[in-house]
């Protein structure tokens, strides 16, 4: 896992681009369309398709599923995908991609892991008020990481989806992880120790967001 997220010296300008990506992405109501498989197809072959076309699966076997089965099929559907830094997987210090991408080239840094477990669960009907993408210092890395926290209640202790430990466990239980501050499709908080944190304004945009941007609406 070293090198997860290595260039976090502008974390907070980053974490405001993907903030807005997930603004957009969360309006789509289809994750799977004709076009999509077309241009996977196109660009990555047969092989990409039938990984999108297992996801696609995932989410659609466990619609009507509670919320627990739910958590626990996609964060055990995504942490098979190997774990490879930016700067090795895409020639980039930093990039996010979009979950047909992560599957695709079936690699991905941290980010790509809770970032596809987040649009994956608000595809099956988990409202996004009840997730959290949150950065977290992994203490014993030494390093800035994310995962994806899942809160039943706003004061509840989140739970904690992650591709270093495996199991989903309640963050009071991570004693590894030292939160910083969390966000989704609505906003940015400040983390705490239990709930979700102080809202604080969050805007902006660059050209990391905007590249992203085009491939979502290009179907990749």
């Amino acid at each position: 896992m070293l090198g997860c997220l290595q260039s976090r010296r502008l974390l907070v300008f980053f974490t405001l681009a993907i903030y807005a990506v997930l603004s957009l992405y969360a309006q789509e109501s289809a994750l799977f369309s004709a076009k999509l498989y077309e241009n996977v197809e196109a660009k990555y072959g047969s092989d990409a398709v039938e990984s999108v076309r297992e996801w696609e699966e995932v989410v659609n076997q466990n619609m009507n599923a509670d919320v627990d089965e739910k958590l626990y099929e996609i964060n055990n559907f995504f942490n098979q995908l190997e774990f490879v830094d930016d700067i090795k997987h895409w020639e980039k210090a930093d990039y996010w991609a979009t979950p047909v991408e992560f599957l695709a080239t079936n690699a991905g840094d941290c980010e790509d892991f809770s970032i596809a477990k987040y649009f994956s669960l608000t595809a099956m009907g988990v409202p996004k008020e009840k997730l959290r993408l949150m950065y977290v210092k992994a203490l014993r890395l030494n390093q800035a990481h994310m995962v994806l926290a899942y809160y039943e209640t706003p004061n509840a202790i989140p739970l904690v989806l992650d591709n270093i430990e495996r199991r989903i466990l309640p963050a009071s239980k991570r004693r590894d992880l030292l939160p910083i501050y969390s966000f989704n499709g609505d906003g940015l908080w400040l983390a705490k120790s239990a709930g979700r944190g102080q809202q604080v304004q969050s805007g902006g945009n660059n050209n990391l967001w905007e590249d992203l941007n085009k491939r979502i609406e290009q179907g990749q």
